[in-house]
């Protein structure tokens, strides 16, 4: 016998039936040593022993034969009995033509009828294949195995597949990778099309023998391979490192990055130099980005990152490139009571104190100027530790512009609340 056939668990309380159970084991005769006295026992009673010694089969029940015969009207099984049992002509055909049987062949068969007129068992070849099948999923659903199967239909409401010749549903919800969010009909019919005849890794949901019944789950297998992927990922990374992930999702507090089997998050304060008031803009979902590792929590499964980290800090080279008395080009991003903050490049502001905004006495900023309005500016002081930049709009035509110390120390002030702040976030 087979592996394969060793494998096949009979109805509850019985195994496989083996081949030729008894075919080998003849009668005892009057001339063998070991016969009873002569004239003990008669040809009735050997032959009534014998009688009883022949297997029993049960209608549904699979038992293991050898091919005796091949033919189109059908297919002869020894499965240990009187006489062999056959496999009926239609099936015989299917069989013969896909070249699945020959003389010899041990196979597995299921007993559809006890006997026929010529007192011969009905067999079925498919129907023990499906059988060991159903077995198999059973066994695979109650075990959490996962088994491979092969698409081959679809229709509105998931994918209809071939799992070792068992067909199995995945429902739509259970298809991974299925994009249905804002998605048209047509759009969904197209994107199951596309699985057609790929093989597909899943679970099993539920099983119903009876009903025919078997529903599988490709998401499963997903978060299942993830949720080890995780527990590699977490093992492997290390703070500090440089990794490469996926946008998954924005939300108001930050994005989410997949960096392969486990998602991450950039908050708000880490996604740039810049003040950001929301993820979007900076990222938007599906794009890959390079991110810092800041911390790991592996108790917890938490990891933090950082996208501004990737990028060297504007305030680290400052110096190099605004020096007192150069004009620049800045952008009015916010008014105060003491003065306006303009951007000159990303990560980099600098404070108009009130004082230099125009000569005379200024009330407010708002008199002078708008949020949004870009002007030239002269550079009045740099102080890259602290993130402070000095900057004044009176004194762009003055060619010897001077620096009042005594606002200086003002400007400092409110340009340190400011920003300690923003910085926060």
């Amino acid at each position: 016998m087979t592996e394969s056939s060793k494998s096949l668990h009979a109805p509850e309380g019985e195994g496989i039936r083996p081949a030729n159970g008894q075919r080998n084991r003849r009668a005892p005769t009057p001339g063998d040593s070991e016969s009873v006295d002569q004239g003990t026992v008669g040809m009735e009673d050997l032959l009534a022993g014998a009688e009883q010694e022949m297997p029993t089969l049960r209608r549904g029940e699979v038992v293991a034969g050898v091919i005796a015969a091949v033919d189109r009207d059908g297919i002869l099984v020894d499965i240990g009995l009187k006489s062999e049992g056959i496999i009926p002509g239609f099936e015989a055909q299917r069989l013969i033509e896909a070249d699945q049987v020959h003389v010899d062949d041990e196979v597995l068969v299921l007993v559809i009828q006890l006997e026929d007129e010529e007192g011969r068992a009905i067999l079925s070849l498919s129907r023990a294949r499906a059988e060991k099948s159903w077995r198999t999923v059973q066994r695979q659903f109650e075990e959490g195995e996962m088994l491979e199967a092969e698409v081959v239909d679809h229709n509105r409401g998931g994918l209809i597949v071939d799992a070792d010749g068992v067909r199995g549903f995945v429902p739509m919800s259970q298809v991974a990778g299925l994009h249905v969010t804002g998605v048209g009909e047509d759009e969904i019919r197209q994107q199951l099309a596309e699985m057609l005849h790929h093989r597909i890794s899943v679970k099993v949901l539920e099983v119903n023998r009876r009903r025919s019944r078997l529903i599988l789950s490709e998401r499963a297998v997903v978060q299942e391979r993830r949720s080890q992927r995780k527990e590699e990922l977490l093992a492997e990374l290390r703070e500090g490192e440089i990794r490469h992930g996926r946008v998954t999702s924005l939300t108001e507090f930050g994005a989410f990055i997949d960096l392969g089997g486990a998602d991450g998050l950039v908050h708000l304060s880490e996604l740039s130099w810049k003040p950001v008031s929301h993820p979007r803009e900076v990222l938007k979902v599906g794009e890959e980005v390079d991110v810092r590792v800041l911390m790991i929590d592996r108790e917890k499964k938490k990891i933090a990152l950082s996208l501004r980290r990737t990028q060297p800090e504007p305030w680290t080279t400052a110096a190099e490139r605004y020096k007192p008395g150069d004009l620049v080009t800045g952008t009015i991003t916010k008014l105060a009571a003491f003065g306006a903050f303009a951007r000159l490049e990303e990560g980099i502001e600098g404070l108009i104190h009130v004082s230099e905004l125009a000569e005379g006495r200024v009330t407010h900023p708002r008199n002078v100027v708008n949020e949004g309005d870009v002007l030239t500016l002269r550079v009045l002081r740099v102080d890259p530790s602290r993130r402070r930049l000095g900057l004044s709009l009176r004194q762009v035509t003055n060619p010897e512009f001077v620096v009042d110390e005594s606002r200086s120390e003002d400007a400092g002030h409110a340009e340190h609340g400011v920003h300690h702040k923003d910085t926060k976030g």
